[in-house]
C-alpha cells in the first residue's frame, strides 16, 4: 500500500516551476493549487514572450481572463490582483533554449534555491508539426528541463507530463513501464537523438540550399521528414515519437532525482471543477463532434466498437498533483502514470456517436441560414478498404470527370480542379495521421494509478478534492450535459 498523507498541508510553502503555463492543462494545474491551497508560496510560470510584462500580459488574457479562473474570482473579488501578484511569476522563457531562456541572473539563481517541483507541461500536441519543431520543443526541451531541475538545491520532484500514446499503435495492453534510450517500437536500430538532430540541421541545409524552395515547401518538406523518422522506429506520428524520445532521455539524464512521467489519453473537458464542461481549443473528437453537429459530417472512418481512451481534464491535474505529494523526496525513484478509463471505465465510440446524435436532435446548431441543422445517422467505414472505396465513388470518379472537362476546355475548370485535388489531399492526410486511433485496439493499464487513488481514499476527505477516479463517471451524462454543451460555447 502507498502510503500519503495530506496533499493540500503538502502543497502548503512549496515553491512549483511549470512550463508551459499558458498550455490547456497547465493553466487548469495552477488554477487548482491557488484555489485549494492558498497558502502555496510561488507558481513561477514560464511563459514564452519577449520580456516578463508580456509574460505577465499572457498569463492575464490567456490564463485569468478566462472562465476558468470564475471560482478564484468570486473567493477574492477587487483582492484577486493581489493574491495572485504574491503566488503567482510569470516570466518569459523558452524550454528549447539553455536554462530555460531564463532573462537575468538573479531570478535564475532565486528559482534554483527555492523551487520544490518542477512540472514540465510544455509541448507542441500537433501530430503533423514539423520534424524540427517538434524535436526541439519536445525532446530537446525536455533535456533543458532536467539540466534546469538538477541545478535546483531544495527539488523534491519532476513531473515530466507526456501521453499515453507513446506506446504506438500495439494492440493488447500497454503497461506503465519506461522506455530506455535507443529502444524502438518495430525493433529498428539505430535510434539516436543526436542523430536525429544532424538529420534534421543536414536537411534543412539542403532546402534552403535549393534555390526553388520556398517557405511553404521547406514546411512541407519538414512535416513529411517527421512522419518518415517516426514511421522507421514504429511510431505513426512526429508527436508521439518525439514525446516517447523526451521520455527516453529524461529517464537517462535524471540521475538521483524523483521523476514521475504522467502519461494521459485523450483529454477532454472538465468533469466538474472549476466549472463542468471548460475546453479550449480543438481537442481530439471535438472535430468530430463539432463536424457532426453542423451537418458536415457525411461519414465516419473506424470502429465504432473500439474503447475510446478519453479522460477530464480536471481529472488529469488532480492525479499530476496528487504524484507530486506521493512521490517527493523519493531520491532515484520512476514511476509513470496513465491516466485514462480504457480500464477502470471503458467507453466504445459507438456510445458517444449516440450521445452526439441525441444532444444535437434536442439542441441543434443554428446553420447560416437562420435554420436549425438536422442530424441524422451517418455512413460508417469500419475499414481502410471501405474508406477507399467510398472516396473513389465521392470524389475521385467526379476528379476524373473535372480532368476531362480541363482538357477539352483548357482552363476553365483549373481552379475547380485544384481545390478538389487539395481537400482530397489534405483528407487522407489526416486519415493517415488518425489511423491508428481510429481503429484502435490499445488498452491502457492503470495499475499505479489505481494504488494512487487507494492512497488518497485512505486521506479521507481529500478524495472529494483530488478526484480522478473514471468509474465515478457516467458517459452518457457527460458527453450529452457537460462535454458537448462545453464544446458547443468554446465555439459558438
Amino acid at each position: 500500500m502507498m502510503e500519503l498523507g495530506s496533499i493540500v498541508d503538502f502543497l502548503e510553502n512549496k515553491v512549483v516551476l511549470v512550463t508551459g503555463a499558458t498550455g490547456f492543462l497547465a493553466k487548469i494545474f495552477v488554477e487548482k493549487i491557488l484555489r485549494v491551497q492558498p497558502n502555496v508560496k510561488k507558481l513561477y510560470l514560464l511563459i514564452r514572450a519577449p520580456d516578463a510584462p508580456s509574460a505577465s500580459q499572457r498569463f492575464n488574457t490567456e490564463a485569468v481572463a478566462k472562465e476558468l479562473f470564475k471560482l478564484l474570482k468570486e473567493k477574492h473579488g477587487s483582492d484577486l490582483h493581489k493574491f495572485l501578484s504574491e503566488k503567482v511569476t510569470p516570466f518569459a522563457g523558452d524550454i528549447t533554449c539553455e536554462d530555460l531562456g531564463v532573462q537575468g541572473s538573479s531570478l535564475k539563481e532565486e528559482m534554483w534555491k527555492d523551487v520544490d517541483v518542477v512540472v514540465n507541461a510544455a509541448a507542441t500536441t500537433n501530430f503533423d508539426e514539423r520534424y524540427d519543431l517538434a524535436l526541439n520543443l519536445n525532446t530537446f526541451g525536455a533535456i533543458n528541463v532536467v539540466n534546469f531541475a538538477k541545478k535546483c538545491v531544495n527539488l523534491k520532484l519532476l513531473l515530466h507530463v507526456s501521453t499515453a500514446y507513446v506506446s504506438g499503435e500495439k494492440p493488447g495492453l500497454m503497461l506503465e513501464t519506461p522506455y530506455h534510450l535507443g529502444e524502438s517500437l518495430n525493433g529498428t536500430n539505430g535510434l539516436d537523438i543526436y542523430e536525429e538532430r544532424r538529420i534534421v540541421e543536414d536537411k534543412l541545409k539542403e532546402l534552403k540550399s535549393d534555390n526553388n524552395a520556398n517557405d511553404k515547401s521547406i514546411k512541407i518538406a519538414m512535416k513529411d521528414l517527421g512522419l518518415q523518422r517516426a514511421n522507421h522506429y514504429g511510431w505513426p506520428n512526429t508527436y508521439v515519437f518525439t514525446k516517447a524520445l523526451a521520455e527516453m532521455v529524461i529517464t537517462h539524464l535524471k540521475g538521483d532525482m524523483p521523476l514521475v512521467i504522467l502519461r494521459p489519453s485523450i483529454v477532454t473537458s472538465t468533469f466538474k471543477e472549476p466549472i463542468p464542461g471548460w475546453v479550449e481549443g480543438i481537442r481530439t473528437i471535438d472535430s468530430l463532434a463539432l463536424g457532426y453537429g453542423k451537418g458536415q459530417l457525411t461519414c465516419f472512418l473506424g470502429n465504432p466498437e473500439a474503447v475510446y481512451d478519453v479522460v477530464p481534464a480536471d481529472m488529469v491535474v488532480n492525479a499530476m498533483i496528487a504524484t507530486i505529494a506521493a512521490h517527493a523526496n523519493k531520491t532515484s525513484s520512476e514511476t509513470i502514470y496513465h491516466v485514462g478509463s480504457s480500464v477502470s471505465n471503458p467507453v466504445k465510440f459507438s456510445r458517444i456517436q449516440r450521445c452526439g446524435y441525441r444532444y444535437f436532435s434536442e439542441h441543434p446548431w443554428i446553420g447560416k441560414d437562420g435554420k436549425p441543422v438536422i442530424v441524422g445517422e451517418v455512413t460508417v467505414l469500419n475499414s481502410m478498404a471501405s474508406f477507399h472505396r467510398y472516396i473513389s465513388l465521392r470524389y475521385l470518379l467526379p476528379l476524373q470527370v473535372l480532368q476531362i472537362l480541363n482538357l477539352i476546355l483548357c482552363q476553365a475548370f483549373a481552379s475547380t480542379y485544384k481545390n478538389l485535388n487539395r481537400k482530397i489531399k489534405f483528407v487522407l492526410r489526416l486519415v493517415d495521421l488518425y489511423k491508428p486511433y481510429l481503429f484502435t485496439k490499445s488498452l491502457y493499464d492503470d495499475t499505479n494509478t489505481e494504488k494512487l487513488r487507494r492512497a488518497v481514499r485512505e486521506i479521507g476527505d481529500e478524495e472529494t478534492i483530488f478526484f480522478f477516479d473514471p468509474r465515478i463517471i457516467d458517459w452518457e451524462d457527460y458527453f450529452e450535459h457537460t462535454h458537448l454543451p462545453g464544446v458547443r460555447r468554446e465555439f459558438k
